[in-house]
């Protein structure tokens, strides 16, 4: 915006010494910073400092450059200044909904990677509920996407979804349960145990896990959970001591409830959940976002 040899100057008028402004400038000698005084006071066509033998002296002409030279830096910064603020209130707002089941960091992680500073919009985090009709209303209403478990069949018909990444199906144990201390578990291990999941036609991949049950381990005993897991459930678990289906990102939902690996080759898909009728600066997100994960 300004050259080096304006602020240069300027640095060598207050200090009152080249050696001064070339350590204020980090420069290991003085000669970088007389060669620019030299250019300057050669361009300008005027003696700029007077030189002594305990420093530099502005001359008449040097102190009205100065002053001048300081409005106009001031003036620059200034109009630089204005220009950031314009570009930012020009920026759409990526709503991105975050919840205790629904943790928005993955696509915080994945925004830092993406955002270079002159992105057209920015991100605004939105707290949502976890509770299956809040959540939709949320998606269609308050924000713009999330980031969820997205193996839900009304999902695939109603939204969106930029799958991330599959992540391996869990279980979890009450802290009281005599599973508790197993480092993983097996099929074997849940005979004659209550284990919750979700009820059928809610999730493909947990549809297939029932069948196994009913089909090979008759002796596990299915318990429906209503609806999408949201906390209510993970409370039921424990206070009933139910096993429960879940996954790693949920290990720290209840401080009761232990989450163990499984023996089982059971993993959900893991992504974006955006509204089918997005802005297309949303668009211009997702695709930012496909770019990092390709």
């Amino acid at each position: 915006m300004y050259s080096r040899e304006l602020i240069t100057f300027i640095t060598v008028a207050d200090k009152g010494s080249f050696l001064k402004a070339a350590e204020e400038l980090y420069y290991t000698t003085p000669a970088t910073i007389m060669n620019r005084i030299n250019k300057l006071e050669q361009t300008v066509g005027v003696k700029l400092f007077e030189r002594t033998n305990q420093g530099v002296i502005l001359t008449a002409a040097g102190h009205s450059l100065y002053e001048d030279s300081k409005k106009i830096i001031e003036l620059a910064d200034t109009a630089m200044a204005h220009a950031k603020e314009i570009a930012k209130s020009e920026q759409a707002i990526i709503r991105v909904g975050t919840s205790i089941l629904r943790p928005c960091r993955t696509l915080v992680d994945l925004w830092s990677k993406i955002d270079d500073g002159t992105l057209p919009y920015r991100i605004q985090i939105v707290p949502i509920d976890d509770e299956p009709n809040s959540l939709d209303t949320a998606l269609l209403k308050q924000i713009d996407c999330f980031v969820s478990p997205c193996d839900a069949t009304d999902w695939k018909e109603k939204f969106n979804i930029l799958l991330l990444e599959h992540i391996p199906c869990r279980i979890a144990v009450p802290r009281k349960h005599r599973l508790a201390k197993r480092k993983s578990l097996c099929w074997a291990d849940l005979d004659g145990e209550n284990f919750m999941i979700l009820k059928q036609g809610l999730s493909p991949i947990l549809d297939e896990m029932r069948d196994e049950i009913l089909s090979k381990h008759p002796k596990v005993k299915i318990v429906d959970a209503p609806s999408r897991y949201d906390t209510l459930i993970f409370n039921a678990c424990e206070q009933n001591n139910y096993l429960m289906e879940t996954l790693d990102i949920w290990k720290d939902v209840h401080p009761s409830l232990i989450t163990l690996p499984m023996e089982w080759d059971y993993g959900m898909p893991y992504g974006v959940v955006y509204a089918k009728n997005h802005a297309p600066s949303l668009q211009s997100f997702i695709e930012k976002i496909k770019e990092i994960i390709r």
